[in-house]
């Protein structure tokens, strides 16, 4: 799927240097262009991961437990979460930390069953990555005047519905602490009219929408946590939706980085490119400072 580009806003107004061919290997070396410091406060650290089988969610749960964290690996298939853990364990990376946990999460049961493995564990649920989605089902025309309410509803299920479910879900873990990050992976088709694709469209505008406006109810919530939820765009890369691209999920990595380890006072209901670029959208102003500090 091809969306149109939006224009790059000023460099005033971006994160500068965001590398987008890093090697999972060398990670310990160049940190996914994260300063030392921010690298290594990751470690100890307890992320949920959704759509972590495949993709950005694979690549994200990678490397967050190549820099130490605990990883809750969330997906349908037991069997291919476990795949990434021998993936990392091929790579020399601990897997001690990385704790596999089935759901689906159109179903809130299942969702719930998750949320109490988790919550089970005796850590402090530090951030969450909004990642699953589906592309949109095959309709015989153009598909908002033609594909079924069945369709529909299962697309919206999983790319709005669910995600809504595990973040309700998971809320009561995160606010336990004083200092957490919610992350929603989005889409250009957010804000796009590409026709043939429009049910697609319509749910990723509205994961916008969610991820803006439960930034917003955190923080009317919890004024005095260290809370950041924020929207990022992944882009184009060779993920099961775009299975002709060149460019690795790792592209997405070191934004998706940057924003789970961002120190107090970072951005907050703010929306973000995996090439460093701060989007505006809606009410939501463009972040008025780079996402990284020099390297130490």
């Amino acid at each position: 799927m091809r969306w149109r580009k939006s224009s790059p806003p000023p460099a005033a107004v971006s994160t500068a240097g965001i590398s987008q061919q890093y090697d999972l290997g060398q990670c310990r070396t160049h940190r996914f262009g994260l300063p030392r410091s921010r690298w290594e406060g990751l470690e100890g650290r307890a992320f949920w991961v959704t759509g972590a089988a495949t993709g950005y969610g694979r690549a994200i749960s990678m490397a967050l437990a190549a820099a130490g964290g605990y990883v809750i690996l969330t997906g349908r298939r037991l069997g291919m979460l476990e795949q990434v853990l021998q993936d990392l364990h091929s790579l020399g990376v601990d897997t001690s930390r990385c704790f596999p946990v089935p759901a689906d999460i159109t179903d809130e049961h299942s969702v719930n069953q998750a949320v109490l493995q988790i919550g089970g564990r005796k850590w402090s649920l530090m951030g969450l990555v909004n990642n699953a989605a589906v592309p949109e089902p095959p309709s015989d025309g153009p598909p908002l005047a033609s594909l079924d309410l069945r369709a529909w509803r299962q697309l919206f299920d999983t790319n709005v519905t669910g995600q809504w479910l595990v973040c309700k879900a998971a809320l009561p873990l995160l606010s336990a602490s004083e200092s957490w990050r919610v992350l929603f992976m989005t889409s250009e088709a957010g804000w796009a009219d590409t026709p043939g694709v429009g049910p697609y469209n319509v749910t990723k505008a509205a994961l916008n929408s969610l991820g803006f406006s439960f930034a917003a109810e955190c923080a009317a919530a919890y004024p005095n946590c260290d809370l950041q939820v924020n929207v990022l765009v992944p882009g184009e890369a060779r993920t099961q939706m775009n299975r002709g691209s060149s460019l690795s999920p790792f592209a997405v990595v070191p934004m998706a980085l940057a924003l789970l380890s961002h120190p107090p006072g970072g951005p907050n209901g703010r929306f973000f490119h995996r090439d460093g670029r701060h989007l505006e959208f809606g009410f939501s102003p463009r972040h008025d400072r780079s996402l990284l500090v020099p390297p130490d």
